[in-house]
């Protein structure tokens, strides 16, 4: 990695704790410059425009979560086990403190969800490809006989995101010391479910 490289990855690791705690919206260049020590016009030579910036700190998180959420668990030998290392792995990733805020992904998909516009098109895409990597999975456990057939995969996935995000606001907006707990448990039963026949 370049010097250039490194000053831009430093930047977005700045620019994510900042977005993780002032949205998308509050993430300006002057508050970044006071944040990495950068001058505004050497913030402008890396990125251009606010709205670039807040494209590359969605990448950023994204490319994050894959790395570090979606990968180990397709190294899973089987669906089930996929499914757990992927909800284990999701639980730990936004709970962890590197971030001051919470998960700006989610933050996002609050501040973008009636705002037309190609963050909210880009965001759209990557959350339905996360649902998609969650129906295939599950579709993997329904071949290996893991899960009954006719299982329905997408309803499988809707619920398994939903449990994560309702995670995420018992943890971050209530401090339930139980959040984990019951987020588990609540992935239990949906896993316990798919298994009935």
């Amino acid at each position: 990695m370049g010097k250039g490289d490194s000053t831009r990855a430093a930047i977005l690791r700045h620019a994510v704790s900042l977005a993780s705690v002032q949205g998308l919206e509050g993430l300006s260049i002057g508050r970044l410059a006071e944040r990495s020590g950068l001058s505004k016009s050497g913030l402008f030579g890396h990125f251009g425009s606010k709205e670039a910036l807040q494209q590359a700190v969605l990448a950023s998180v994204v490319e994050d979560f894959r790395s570090r959420v979606i990968l180990p668990a397709l190294r899973e030998p089987t669906g089930t086990g996929r499914l757990r290392r992927l909800f284990t792995a999701w639980l730990d990733w936004a709970s962890e403190d590197q971030r001051d805020g919470g998960c700006p992904l989610l933050g996002a998909s609050i501040e973008l969800d009636d705002r037309p516009g190609e963050l909210r098109e880009y965001l759209v895409e990557k959350q339905n490809a996360w649902l998609d990597c969650i129906a295939r999975i599950a579709a993997k456990a329904v071949e290996e006989r893991e899960f009954r057939p006719g299982l329905d995969v997408e309803q499988f996935a809707f619920e398994f995101n939903n449990i994560g995000l309702g995670f995420n606001f018992a943890h971050r907006l209530l401090d339930d010391a139980r959040a984990r707990q019951r987020a588990t448990r609540a992935f239990d039963s949906l896993v316990a479910f798919a298994t009935r026949s």
